[in-house]
């Protein structure tokens, strides 16, 4: 059925709504992905810090029982897994990019698996997959936020860990790239391994004097790991939240672009075909006037013959 002016007139209009609504959630996505990328640099620095003050304590002192703790029965191991995702759509691939990423890698790793998933929508797409869900959290709407989302996964995976019951702690989510606009990565945060102390213990110190551990060596390596743990859960979620909205804002932009075109196409149509109204109407009064004219036209020569007769 043939559009008419009508019916192009409400297209035109719900086309410019939509407009709106796309351009306003582009402003919004751009203004969150400044927050997060902020909060990241923010970290650097701090995390720098952490890094330096484990690398002194694992130079002056013995950490081996301390990094054994929680370790628990290994017959009985598993592989616990914290994926970010989202809660809301209009994110392009997101969720599916982390979620196979995390299926593939697990896929990998022997043992049990235990998944605790960051967003409804990554929620089903690991549900989908098949992997064994055991908690759901909420994703966080500011950077406040993500501080109470990192306790709790702290307090889940420290309570199993210590049980016994997950081993290995692998975090999965999206990380802002350069050449594109996110890729997903993987970071194994437990066990707190014989490895990963001595990385840190050949952690450069940047001057050439070693500073002392005060106090109880054991006490400041332990509030220091629970630091290094918590910046590194804050720096993934808030990596995958700059993600998020960096895939909101190139499916809105992707999206702005389409309705754009779309609003150039129902106008161009709108014009012709109002044009071609315009233009039938002048062919009437056209055709009307010249049947007019050809009626008078005979009774005009009728009269004139009349009176020279």
């Amino acid at each position: 059925m043939s559009d008419t002016t009508t019916s192009l007139r409400r297209k035109i209009s719900s086309a410019g709504d939509l407009q709106s609504v796309v351009r306003t959630m582009k402003a919004l996505a751009a203004s969150n992905i400044g927050q997060y990328e902020q909060s990241v640099r923010a970290l650097a620095d701090y995390y720098r810090t952490v890094e330096l003050g484990l690398s002194i304590c694992f130079r002056k002192g013995a950490s081996a029982a301390l990094l054994a703790e929680g370790k628990g029965r290994t017959d009985e191991a598993s592989v616990g897994a914290v994926v970010f995702g989202s809660d809301q759509g209009l994110v392009g691939q997101f969720n599916d990019v982390v979620a196979d990423f995390a299926v593939k890698t697990l896929a990998a790793l022997p043992g049990k698996h235990q998944i605790w998933a960051v967003g409804e929508r990554v929620h089903g797409h690991l549900s989908d997959a098949g992997l064994p869900l055991v908690g759901l959290f909420a994703v966080p709407n500011s950077v406040k936020a993500i501080t109470q989302l990192v306790r709790q996964i702290l307090v889940e995976s420290e309570t199993r860990h210590s049980q016994g019951d997950v081993t290995e702690l692998h975090l999965f989510y999206n990380r802002p790239t350069a050449g594109a606009v996110y890729a997903p990565v993987s970071q194994r945060l437990l066990p707190l391994d014989e490895t990963w102390r001595r990385k840190l213990a050949a952690f450069p110190w940047p001057t050439g004097n070693l500073p002392e551990v005060m106090g109880g060596g054991t006490a400041t390596l332990r509030a220091l790991i629970r630091e290094y743990l918590f910046v590194s859960l804050f720096r993934a979620c808030a990596e995958s939240l700059a993600s998020e909205n960096a895939s909101r804002l190139a499916a809105m932009q992707r999206a702005d672009k389409n309705i754009a075109e779309l609003l150039e196409h129902l106008n161009g149509t709108f014009h012709r075909l109002r044009q071609s109204g315009i233009d039938e109407e002048l062919f009437d009064v056209i055709s009307g006037f010249e049947a007019l004219t050809k009626v008078k036209t005979p009774r005009s020569a009728e009269g004139l013959s009349r009176v020279k007769s």
